[in-house]
């Protein structure tokens, strides 16, 4: 937990949350589709721009050595932050997409042919089928769902149930961003490891609210995305378990992936490198670091616990609103809320009057739209919060509704 000196130093961190929208001082609870960044992110990042800017790798000069150390040490930091035991198991990734596109092109299509099974849950973001599906079209896999309860819970054993000797895969989220779900995912690999197969966690929404350990849930593959996570856009991972990624082929081709390159033959370089190629995203990586770092020191369990007390204030709040929709009420759930006024008003048009009042919340079908359509919905209104946000904030986003709720009787 914070107390209210520490979260008034944490969103003075955030230069952001002084910004005036509409005359209204920003609320911003659009964080599951992207958290905003503390000054010390943005400073890391102006500076090596200003003054420490160079290619990484092979550079003999004194800016590239150190723009390569900066930026190679990034993955110890992200190798620390989820408790893998090497840092040769962290692939660097422009986010959560690129990390699944990898898994999937790099790994997956070489050991699945037509007729595999992947097993997938209703909870999941485009970027958690679509490449999928891409293996689908082309490759002839098939995709198999798991659905959740009435109240968006998932139940481990429905992923045993689906499981064949066609099984190749489990791929799943770690936490829902459209209902705030908590999967456990440990119960999951579990059952499918009897099974000897490999599991795949998409952890982009829930790193930045829980610790991560791979260890212990002893996952194959996972995946984070720094944007999330109070970092930069295009900076993310992919953590890949040692004895598995030997078995990956490079997913693309160019500079700083190869050993040795001539006119009839090319070697690559060994993991995790033969699956970075290209000049990257260095000053992005370098502020994930930072970003790591900022969310380190103040607690993964500090932040979990005050999160889960405005998660509970806001409840209670919402308890007060009896025609106010609320999509899916986990047993388990993280600070995300999904809700609409039903036939009173488009999501859109509820999302867009808010904003008017400062409040910042995300209208649509949230990249998830087999999730909207087990709902019944075409769209919801998104409420995510971060560690910077308030139960003073939840009683403006109280207000806001209760607004639009008179002007749309």
């Amino acid at each position: 937990m914070f107390n209210s000196d520490e979260l008034t130093r944490i969103r003075k961190d955030f230069p952001i949350l002084q910004t005036q929208i509409n005359n209204h001082q920003l609320v911003y609870l659009d964080n599951g589709s992207s958290a905003q960044k503390p000054k010390q992110v943005i400073d890391a990042v102006g500076q090596f721009y200003q003054s420490e800017y160079a290619n990484v790798h092979r550079g003999l000069h004194h800016l590239s050595n150190l723009a390569t150390e900066k930026y190679e040490n990034v993955r110890g930091t992200i190798a620390r932050f989820i408790n893998a035991r090497k840092e040769s198991e962290i692939v660097y990734t422009s986010g959560t997409t690129e990390g699944i596109n990898l898994v999937a092109y790099s790994w997956a299509w070489s050991h699945m042919e037509a007729g595999d099974e992947i097993i997938l849950s209703i909870l999941e973001h485009h970027a958690n089928i679509v490449p999928w599906n891409f293996l689908r079209e082309r490759k002839g896999i098939v995709i198999k769902w798991v659905e959740t309860d009435q109240y968006g819970n998932l139940d481990p054993t429905d992923f045993e149930a689906k499981i064949t000797d066609k099984t190749k895969l489990i791929s799943v989220t770690q936490m829902s961003n459209v209902l705030g779900t908590v999967v456990d995912v440990k119960a999951i690999i579990d059952i499918a490891h009897r099974s000897g197969i490999p599991v795949l966690v998409d952890a982009s929404q829930s790193a930045v609210h829980q610790t991560i350990d791979v260890q212990d849930l002893d996952v194959d593959f996972l995946v984070i995305t720094g944007h999330k996570m109070y970092g930069p856009t295009a900076s993310g991972a992919l953590y890949v378990k040692e004895d598995l990624l030997v078995d990956f082929v490079p997913f693309k081709g160019g500079g700083d992936m190869i050993g040795e390159v001539g006119r009839d033959k090319i070697t690559y370089a060994k993991p995790p490198k033969m699956l970075e190629a290209g000049t990257p995203a260095i000053a992005q990586m370098i502020g994930l670091g930072v970003a790591i770092d900022y969310v380190t020191e103040l607690g993964m369990e500090r932040i979990k616990e005050y999160e889960e007390s405005v998660k509970n204030y806001a409840l209670e709040r919402f308890k007060d609103l009896n025609w106010l929709k609320l999509y899916g009420t986990p047993k388990k759930q993280a600070a995300i809320f999904s809700f609409s006024l039903g036939e009173i008003a488009h999501p859109h048009d509820l999302s867009t009057i808010l904003d008017q009042r400062g409040i910042a919340v995300r209208a649509g079908h949230h990249c998830a739209q087999p999730l909207m359509e087990y709902l019944g919905v075409n769209a919801t209104c998104r409420a995510s919060f971060a560690l910077y946000n308030t139960k003073e904030e939840v009683d403006k986003l109280v207000d806001g509704l209760v607004l639009c709720r008179k002007l749309f009787q």
